[in-house]
């Protein structure tokens, strides 16, 4: 990196906050993408710590002037590899962005910088008693503003839905260098194109989010986990969509073949519940009144004992709910050493269980098995590729473009919680036609016409 650069840079957001030592950037140049499959870092970077947007802003202006590329960072929890510079780059950490704003609880919401985490935010609002955020996609170290950029899921989607769903208004740096708003706290607000969303789920590719305003919600003041056996993944699947059509809706529904859990639980020192069966659904209810709550966790257990369930339980005390919950949690953890890739496809609920089934038969053609969890009750599977003697298998491309090729069929999608990144954008092309990938580009070209923000992530 250019010494001028470094000078710039040390300039604009002081000596103190400028990285240059490849030993202590190393950290700031990988995420949590598989390793086999995770792209090289270019170790010709820098390492730049702003603490506002006004600093970021003129950080932007200096790099799209030079044509210098800038790379994003939140807390560096993402799959598909967006994080990751491949260009000699400014790799932009926003941890120091960290204030918790605003809490509006007469309109239902709240204002963090975007380098605020997950973490700090339930911290803040247990504080409040009866306001809550719904997203949780696994790992609460991850920055809101990069939860936004990624359009995070996780396990209550089902009754929640997305973060796209309770992102209210951004503060967004273009990559020109101008601060704009998009959004606020309007409830209604028809007027131009919708500028707020098209920032949710962009990867750090169209401008660097530095506030975000969040839609809060009051807390239910009862919860109850279920967890219901079946002996086929088949049957299990099944009885989710009759469920929904019941008018219940959990706060999550959770599928989990048997051997998975089992081993995310030995890794935690923890005990499975469930022994009977091979496949388990965990239903997590919330509701106003305890009455409530063990009503519908009946009907649930009738309408599965219809469907073939074989055993069902109820975890009543926080502590067996809180254990059931991070076992899921873990499946992929206790897995990530022996996975090639890990996939993150998604159908209409309804058609979840033929994936599976497709799932379950690419990887028998291939004598091997694909670990499969998944957020059941908004149509999101997890399987797993698994490695050869703790090796990358030799058919890993084609096994994955055929269940890619069986999503889509369902009218599916590739990804549904992890991103593009640079992992994934090479099978763009199974979901879109060529002319939707060139209207992306175009719109890439109107915030970025430089192309210097996040290269190579989403579109080249």
């Amino acid at each position: 990196m250019k010494v001028e650069i470094i000078e710039k840079m040390k300039n604009i957001v002081g000596v103190d906050w400028v990285v240059t030592e490849l030993s202590r950037m190393q950290s700031y140049l990988s995420d949590e993408t598989e390793h086999l499959l995770k792209p090289k870092a270019n170790e010709d970077c820098i390492v730049v710590k702003p603490s506002s947007a006004q600093e970021i802003s003129g950080i932007m202006k200096y790099a799209n002037q030079e044509k210098i590329p800038v790379v994003p960072r939140g807390g560096g929890t993402g799959l598909c590899g967006a994080a990751i510079p491949t260009h000699s780059s400014i790799v932009m950490s926003l941890e120091r962005l960290n204030q918790y704003v605003e809490l509006d609880d007469k309109n239902l919401m709240v204002t963090v910088d975007s380098g605020f985490t997950l973490a700090q935010l339930n911290e803040e609002l247990n504080k409040q008693k009866n306001l809550f955020f719904p997203i949780h996609p696994g790992d609460e170290g991850a920055q809101i503003g990069g939860m936004v950029a990624e359009n995070a899921g996780g396990v209550s989607a089902v009754k929640h839905g997305i973060m796209r769903n309770h992102v209210k208004g951004l503060e967004v740096v273009l990559p020109t260098g101008e601060i704009v708003n998009f959004g606020g706290k309007l409830i209604k607000d028809n007027m131009g194109y919708d500028m707020l969303h098209m920032m949710i789920g962009s990867e750090g590719t169209l401008g660097i989010i530095t506030k975000v305003i969040l839609k809060l919600y009051a807390k239910e003041n009862h919860r109850g986990t279920l967890l219901i056996s079946f002996d086929t993944g088949e049957d299990a699947a099944a009885v989710v969509p009759k469920i929904l059509q019941r008018g219940i809706t959990p706060l999550a529904m959770e599928y989990m073949e048997r051997y998975v859990v089992e081993k995310a639980a030995e890794h935690l020192g923890l005990t499975w519940p469930a022994k009977k069966g091979s496949v388990d659904l965990m239903f997590i209810l919330e509701e106003t009144t305890e009455d409530e709550l063990y009503a519908k966790s009946e009907i649930i257990v009738e309408m599965c004992e219809k469907h073939h369930a074989v055993d069902s339980m109820i975890a009543e005390t926080a502590k067996e709910q809180r254990n059931i919950l991070e076992i899921r949690s873990n499946a992929y953890t206790a897995f990530k050493e022996e996975i090639a890739d890990a996939l993150d496809m998604a159908v209409a609920p309804a058609s979840v269980p033929d994936l599976v089934r497709d799932i379950n038969t690419i990887a028998k053609k291939y004598n091997t098995i694909s670990p499969v969890v998944g957020h059941i009750g908004d149509g999101n599977t997890h399987n797993f590729i698994m490695l050869v003697n703790g090796e990358k298998p030799s058919y890993l491309d084609e096994m994955r473009q055929e269940m890619y090729e069986a999503a889509i069929k369902y009218g599916g999608t590739v990804t549904a919680e992890h991103g593009t990144g640079k992992t994934r954008k090479k099978h763009m092309n199974l979901q879109f036609s060529d002319r939707e990938i060139e209207i992306m580009k175009g719109i890439k070209k109107a915030f970025d016409p430089n192309g210097i923000l996040n290269p190579g992530t989403i579109i080249d």
